[in-house]
């Protein structure tokens, strides 16, 4: 099989995983845990944000599809958003997680292939995943099992960082990052104006306000589309209305858009529910990229068996009979054929070979368009063609596109 090449056998997988974290080591005096001293430690890394609006006594927040409204005193359901003396206290000037991390496993393939990403997270989230695989940064202000230590930096301490890392992008990660949206646009406006792509990593609950306050900032937003049944999205802490909703409006506002969809078994992957995801996703664009990945039992959730590949490929299948152009199967290098790689809508030639998050082979055109046939391939490539792409052969290079965890000085 040509996903073989180069490598005898499957690769591990235990480290190949869908944009997780690892905390950051502690810089100053930080109270880990849940609860109030957390709570009181992030408290004093707030500032006042840009995305609310006064109602009475009360705050309108809209950061999210929630819209909180937030009385005097109290905490929105992200717990980190909070009124105190009429105006809303937001998260500013730290990390629970930051790493360099291949582009790949935000995961964005139509993105800057084969470069890095220097990406950063805070803690809180809007929803509360039973299979969350970010628990310990997303649940620490409802779980006392999760224990993360902070780390107060600034915006230019965090460009600095990327630039010594040669990173192309600045992602925000990890926690949801549209409760900590001010921050990750304060890292943004540093990072543009040094020329590095920014980029969101999120669950899609937006709403208008928060993508046009982050639009001037960024090129290329994931979300996460969990499944397609309402019910069960509530359970996790959100609708399906207003995750549809946000993957619309990303792409009404231009951004480039990829969508992922974790694939647990008796949660979300009867063919009924896959075709209705992928037809949705073909309805908005047949051109956005959708990445069908793999769940391992985490957090909360331990008897829902890990997804097999071969689950992974009759998804990928639904994807393709469904009109979607770009498919791609994840977390199972050497194990999903040719669904890691990418391939030439028109003439089917392979674009680019992909084993994980190692780029084999890089065939598009600096104007991003097929070499045999000339079709436009959408997404954001580098106008230096190959030479700007990092490419490898082997379990070496295999390992090298692994994520690193990085200082911040």
């Amino acid at each position: 099989m040509d996903a073989e090449k180069g490598m005898a056998t499957p690769a591990p997988t235990s480290g190949l995983k869908t944009d997780t974290a690892m905390p950051v080591p502690p810089v100053s005096q930080a109270r880990g845990g849940a609860g109030s001293a957390l709570a009181d430690e992030l408290d004093r890394h707030t500032t006042v944000g840009s995305l609310w609006r006064a109602e009475g006594e009360r705050i309108r927040c809209v950061a999210c599809g929630h819209r909180c409204l937030i009385a005097p005193g109290r905490r929105g359901i992200c717990r980190v958003r909070y009124n105190e003396g009429g105006a809303l206290r937001v998260p500013y000037g730290y990390v629970a997680g930051v790493q360099s991390d291949p582009v790949e496993k935000k995961p964005f393939f139509h993105v800057y292939p084969g470069t890095d990403a220097l990406t950063f997270g805070m803690l809180g989230c809007d929803f509360h995943c039973s299979y969350c695989q970010n628990w310990v940064t997303s649940q620490a202000l409802r779980d006392e099992a999760s224990r993360v230590p902070i780390q107060t930096l600034t915006p230019e301490q965090l460009v600095n960082t990327g630039r010594r890392l040669g990173s192309r992008l600045f992602v925000s990660s990890y926690n949801e990052p549209l409760i900590t949206a001010e921050w990750a646009v304060a890292v943004f406006q540093q990072a543009k104006a040094a020329g590095f792509a920014c980029a969101f990593v999120s669950n899609g609950n937006a709403t208008p306000e928060v993508l046009d306050f982050l639009r001037p900032w960024i090129v290329a937003y994931k979300i996460d589309l969990k499944g397609f049944d309402d019910k069960r999205y509530r359970t996790l802490g959100g609708t399906l209305e207003h995750v549809t909703e946000g993957i619309r409006m990303v792409h009404e506002r231009g951004l480039w858009l990829e969508v992922v969809t974790l694939v647990v078994p008796g949660f979300n992957d009867s063919e009924s529910e896959l075709r209705q995801i992928a037809r949705f996703l073909a309805s908005i664009s047949r051109d956005i990229p959708w990445h069908v990945t793999a769940f391992h039992q985490d957090y909360k959730m331990t008897d829902a068996p890990n997804t097999q590949a071969s689950q992974l490929l009759r998804a990928a299948e639904i994807g393709v009979q469904e009109g979607l152009r770009f498919v791609y199967a994840g977390n199972a290098p050497g194990r999903v054929g040719p669904w890691e790689n990418t391939w030439c809508p028109n003439c089917r030639a392979k674009l680019i070979d992909r084993f994980g998050y190692l780029i084999r082979e890089y065939r598009i055109t600096p104007d991003g368009k097929c070499p045999q046939c000339q079709t436009s391939i959408p997404g954001i490539w580098p106008t230096g063609g190959k030479e700007e792409v990092h490419t490898g052969q082997g379990m070496t290079d295999y390992y090298s596109r692994f994520p690193r965890r990085v200082s911040v000085n």
